[in-house]
C-alpha cells in the first residue's frame, strides 16, 4: 500500500520506540530482517533506519523524541528515493561518485576493525592498577581558589590595583561587582575552585606565583582584557578513587591497545609506493638541503 511520507512518518514513533533509540547510538552489525518500508519494489530494514537515527542523534547532539523520530522518518525515506534516482541515473559508475562510496566504504571498515580489535582487549587489574597510579602521580596538582575584576583598559585595572594598596579595607567582591566587565561580577568576581591548567597560561601563570591573600600588583593581560586577580585559597586536587578512575582507565588502555596494533599492521605491511606521486620526506630535505 502507498502511503503519502508524512502520514508515514507518524508510524515511525511506533516503530521506533526509545528502546530502539538507545540501540541506535551503537549501529546494529546483524539486521533482524524486519523491514521498514518498501519503496518502489525495494525494501529497507528497520535496522538500517536504526543506524540512521543512531548517526542522526550522535550528530545533532539531540536526545531522543517522538518528533525527532519523525523528521528523521522523512529525512530517511528522501534519503531512500534519493539513492534510487542515483542509482537509475548509473551515478554509481561516475569515477567521483566511485571514488567516495571506496572512501566511505574504508572509513567504515577501518572504524570496525579498529572496534573489534579494542574489544577483544581485556586489561587485567594489575595494569589497571599500574594506569591508575600513572593517573594518580599525574593528577598531584594543585588547585586555587580565586577572585577577579576584568576590565578592557590597563589603566583602570592598575587604579583598582593602586585602590587596594591603599585602602586595607577595601574589599574586592564589592569592587568587582561595581566595575567587572566578566561574568562572574554578579558574584564578586568568584572563580570558585579551579585547576590552573583550566585557564589561560598568563592567567595560571600569574595565580602560580601568589600566595592566599595575595591579589596581583600588575594587572595581568589575556585576550579577554586585564584582570586584577585576588587568590584566596589553595589544596592539593582530590585524584578519583581506582572504581571511579576504572572505567576511563580500561578505555584508555585499550586506546592504546589499538595504537600498537594499528602500528604493528603498518609495519608489516608490504607497501610499493609510486614515486612518480609520492616523494618520501627523506628524499625532500635532501634535496633542499642540497
Amino acid at each position: 500500500m502507498r502511503h503519502r511520507f508524512i502520514a508515514a512518518s507518524l508510524l515511525a514513533v511506533t516503530l521506533v520506540s526509545p528502546a530502539c533509540a538507545q540501540e541506535a547510538s551503537t549501529p546494529q552489525t546483524e539486521t533482524d530482517g524486519t523491514p521498514i518500508a518498501t519503496v518502489n519494489g525495494q525494501s529497507y530494514d528497520l535496522d538500517l533506519f536504526r543506524a540512521y537515527y543512531g548517526e542522526l542523534l550522535q550528530q545533532r547532539g539531540a536526545e531522543n523524541s517522538p518528533q525527532l523520530q519523525e523528521r528523521a522518518f522523512n529525512e530517511f525515506m528522501n534519503l531512500v528515493v534519493a539513492s534510487q534516482e542515483g542509482e537509475k541515473r548509473n551515478l554509481a559508475d561516475d569515477q567521483e561518485v566511485k571514488t567516495a562510496l571506496a572512501l566511505q566504504r574504508m572509513m567504515v571498515l577501518s572504524a570496525a576493525a579498529l572496534q573489534s580489535i579494542g574489544a577483544e582487549f581485556d586489561p587485567s587489574e594489575s595494569e589497571l592498577r599500574q594506569a591508575y597510579d600513572q593517573l594518580v602521580e599525574q593528577s598531584q596538582q594543585t588547585e586555587y581558589k580565586a577572585r577577579h575584576i576584568l576590565l578592557d583598559d590597563k589603566d583602570k585595572a592598575q587604579a583598582l590595583i593602586e585602590q587596594l594598596n591603599a585602602d586595607d579595607d577595601a574589599d574586592f567582591a564589592a569592587l568587582a561587582e561595581e566595575h567587572s566587565l566578566g561574568p562572574t561580577a554578579e558574584k564578586g568576581g568568584d572563580l570558585g575552585w579551579f585547576d590552573a591548567r583550566r585557564m589561560v597560561k598568563p592567567f595560571a601563570d600569574a595565580v602560580a606565583e601568589m600566595e592566599p591573600g595575595d591579589y596581583s600588583q600588575q594587572p595581568v593581560q589575556t585576550q579577554f582584557g586585564w584582570h586584577v586577580i585576588l587568590l584566596e585559597d589553595t589544596r592539593a586536587a582530590e585524584p578519583p578513587s581506582f572504581e571511579q578512575a576504572k572505567p576511563q582507565l580500561t578505555t584508555m588502555l585499550r586506546q592504546q591497545k589499538v595504537a600498537e596494533a594499528l602500528t604493528e599492521l603498518r609495519n608489516e605491511a608490504e607497501v610499493e609506493l609510486n614515486e612518480d606521486v609520492v616523494k618520501l620526506k627523506e628524499e625532500e630535505e635532501e634535496a633542499s638541503a642540497e
